[in-house]
């Protein structure tokens, strides 16, 4: 391999590094302050003044003494939730994993989401596993009703909330749904979970395209859809009607908290009543499933910026475990059919890079003859590189027409749900995590990238081209900077690396052995 192929590789992979550890995503501004307090009028009423404490909120203090606090819980085999009479709310949604865990997607903070007048006890009317009416009456003359429609084998369900009068004259009042702060996800993800989760929101108007909120509202009536997600989890509002709504407003209480979501409904006209449904989906974000309800939801699925080569992978790696039934052996399939589409040019670079190391001799006495004389070293090299047909830029254009591959692959492993909680073989258990074969006191020792690292080893020693001490040392020092910087790495990324390495290292032993024939018969 010449100078110029190892920095390339030195630079492509720390700027990958550098990137999923320290700017994807970028946390978010707060919301100015008057938009944020308008939003907490209804759902925060406890931090207003006293100046500020309306009639339906001193009615609110005074019905939670009227009606006792009661819980509902609701269990299937894909979720369990936890629903409060107290504002109609979610106090915990928690959705099974494929190796029988639960994670709630309700952080403490957030307590309670998808509230309406939190500080009422609603009556519930009636209860069961496929839906729970909560009822609550006004001394303002007006009655809300609210109907949560559960899915039995699914993670989309149905939000009815209902007004109507029930004296003369009354103004009904504007209903918001709010989740958030933030999104729950497991242990092992808790670390970079605030700096993952995102406000979302997914055009209307066709083609669909995926907007990321910052600090402005928008206007609801422009999307289809809005969310919060994370790496593995997403929870969206989906309207039946948009023109129902009024905005989609993204909240942050400072950059050390995570967003909250906010979607208000156009304000009631002078009509006896109003309705509002709301689909709302919260789970897993598998890309193949999502894709399923033709929403577009599977766009919170995050690809990076070669998306249409990710979703590529995902679709072949999904068929190849329909065959192996493992997404380990899935992984190692796809690296090898990749390795197979590119082999034109990773040849290329490996000519190339055999070639370089065949005249090394010449470009040594060359260097030692001439090195007082810098014009003339140039232009006796130049002199090699044209005699020999070699061209020591060679390697790096091919390694730069793969690099999109290479991001697509490793921005689609890092981020689909489909491996977590798969296992491999042995002590691979889960493919979206660290190996972690044993810890050996505050050290996790993960094997798998050790392997990696010898192996990349032994390859830049198969195609050691140059004969400077300090660039040979250099590249003996690429497979300790590639353990380091994958040791944390999800495991299904390290094998991906590994087999990608192993197969190199196949190609290069062909490669050189013809290049050793062809100076024998010289």
């Amino acid at each position: 391999m010449n100078k110029n192929s190892m920095l390339f590789i030195i630079c492509s992979a720390i700027t990958l590094f550098v990137y999923y550890s320290f700017f994807a995503p970028q946390t978010r501004q707060d919301l100015a302050g008057q938009d944020q307090a308008a939003v907490q009028t209804q759902n925060a009423p406890a931090a207003q003044s006293a100046a500020d404490i309306t009639p339906e909120i001193k009615e609110a203090k005074t019905n939670l003494n009227l009606i006792p606090e009661e819980t509902i819980a609701i269990e299937t085999a894909k979720y369990k939730a936890s629903l409060s009479n107290r504002g109609a709310s979610v106090i915990s949604w928690s959705v099974k994993e494929k190796n029988g865990t639960w994670v709630d997607l309700v952080l403490p903070d957030a307590v309670p989401v998808m509230a309406n007048f939190p500080g009422s006890n609603y009556k519930i009317v009636s209860k069961s596993n496929e839906k729970v009416v909560f009822e609550h009456a006004s001394e303002l003359g007006w009655k809300i009703t609210k109907t949560y429609t559960l899915s039995q084998d699914s993670y989309m369900h149905n939000l009815n909330i209902s007004l109507s009068k029930t004296k003369d004259g009354a103004e009904l009042p504007k209903i918001e749904l709010e989740w958030g702060p933030g999104l729950g996800t497991d242990e092992k993800e808790q670390k970079e979970n605030i700096a993952v989760t995102r406000a979302l929101a997914y055009t209307a108007s066709k083609p669909g395209k995926l907007k990321k909120l910052k600090k402005e509202a928008e206007s609801a009536s422009l999307y289809r859809w809005a969310a919060i997600d994370n790496r593995y989890f997403l929870a969206a509002f989906i309207p039946e009607k948009s023109m129902d709504f009024d905005q989609i407003i993204p909240l942050r209480q400072d950059k050390k908290r995570p967003f909250s979501l906010v979607l208000t409904a156009v304000a009631p006209k002078e009509s006896e009543s109003k309705s509002y449904s709301i689909n709302f989906y919260v789970g897993p974000k598998g890309y193949t499933y999502l894709k399923t309800y033709n929403l577009g939801l599977e766009e919170s699925v995050d690809f990076s910026v070669f998306g249409f080569l990710g979703k590529w992978a995902l679709g072949i790696l999904t068929f190849f475990y329909k065959i192996t039934h493992n997404y380990g052996w899935a992984i190692i399939m796809l690296t090898v059919l990749i390795q197979i589409l590119v082999m034109p040019l990773s040849l290329k670079s490996l000519r190339s890079a055999a070639a370089m190391k065949r005249i090394q001799p010449m470009i040594k006495n060359i260097q030692d003859k001439y090195k007082d004389n810098p014009q003339r070293l140039q232009a006796e090299m130049l002199n090699v590189y044209r005699s020999q047909k070699v061209n020591p830029l060679g390697g790096c254009l091919p390694m730069l027409l793969q690099l999109p591959i290479f991001w697509a692959f490793f921005s689609m492993l890092r981020n689909a749900y489909e491996l977590r909680n798969e296992g491999w073989i042995l002590w691979i258990k889960d493919l979206s995590a660290a190996d972690q074969f044993m810890n050996l006191g505050i050290i996790n020792l993960n094997l798998l990238p050790l392997i990696m690292g010898f192996g990349m080893f032994l390859q830049q020693k198969m195609t050691a081209a140059t004969s400077d001490p300090m660039q040979r040392r250099l590249m003996y020092l690429m497979p300790i900077i590639f353990t380091f910087m994958f040791w944390t790495f999800p495991s299904g990324l390290v094998l991906y690396w590994l087999t990608n390495s192993i197969v190199s290292m196949i190609e290069q032993y062909f490669i050189i052995k013809k290049s050793e024939a062809k100076v024998k018969h010289a």
